[in-house]
């Protein structure tokens, strides 16, 4: 399971809700564009690119507001590059929006036990300089995730899952940890506070997006 709250599997659930097919991709360069032309898609931009003619971004608001395409490339140096480059096993983009449909997605295929476990990979976010730093967002999104795992019967518990969980339920108000995070600030101070109450709005959706053999996610619920 993949959790980028913000913003990359958040898009991709609000993409996928609306009947686009979204595939993950690692950079934003010509390659990127050759990956798109590929597979028939447009590609997303930044969010401070967006024209009338690419309206499409990381930024789940703009997503909303941007006509309707069949097929998405959406690049992210996070949770896209992570998606991009998963081994072939399952992948689902989990978010804060869709914790307890992925949750009980999982468990009704059986994931969740010793025999068929299940990776919850907080994306993070980077520096300035490209290195990675630590996203309390994506701590809390997959914390919210293992909890609803667990109390499903979900286990053992790894050490680090149950910190997760531990993060998760010690949180008395996750959407404002999430906006005052150092992420929900920055983007904030962009322009993008809709994006931001937009991941944050808890079980507001029941899409399962899964990686399918095209490479794109789909809605399997």
């Amino acid at each position: 399971m993949i959790v980028d709250v913000l913003s990359f599997t958040t898009a991709v659930c609000v993409a996928v809700q609306s009947g686009t097919r979204v595939y993950p991709y690692p950079w934003r360069d010509e390659r990127a564009a050759a990956f798109a032309a590929q597979k028939d898609a447009r590609l997303a931009v930044g969010r401070r690119s967006v024209t009338p003619a690419t309206p499409w971004s990381l930024s789940p608001a703009g997503l909303r507001k941007a006509p309707f395409t069949p097929r998405l490339v959406l690049p992210s140096p996070n949770g896209s590059a992570l998606a991009a480059t998963a081994p072939d096993l399952p992948v689902v983009a989990a978010c804060l929006r869709n914790v307890t449909a992925v949750g009980s997605w999982l468990t009704a295929q059986g994931y969740g036990t010793a025999h068929r476990p299940v990776a919850v990979i907080a994306a993070g976010e980077r520096w300035p300089d490209g290195t990675l730093r630590p996203a309390l967002e994506d701590l809390l999104g997959a914390g919210a995730l293992l909890s609803d795992l667990h109390a499903q019967g979900a286990g053992p518990l790894s050490a680090e899952a149950a910190a997760g969980l531990a993060c998760s339920e010690c949180t008395a108000d996750i959407p404002h940890a999430v906006a005052t995070s150092a992420s929900g600030r920055e983007l904030t101070a962009m322009g993008f506070a809709e994006d931001v109450a937009i991941a944050t709005d808890e079980d507001a959706c029941t899409v399962v997006p899964v990686l399918d053999d095209d490479g794109a996610f789909a809605a399997v619920l």
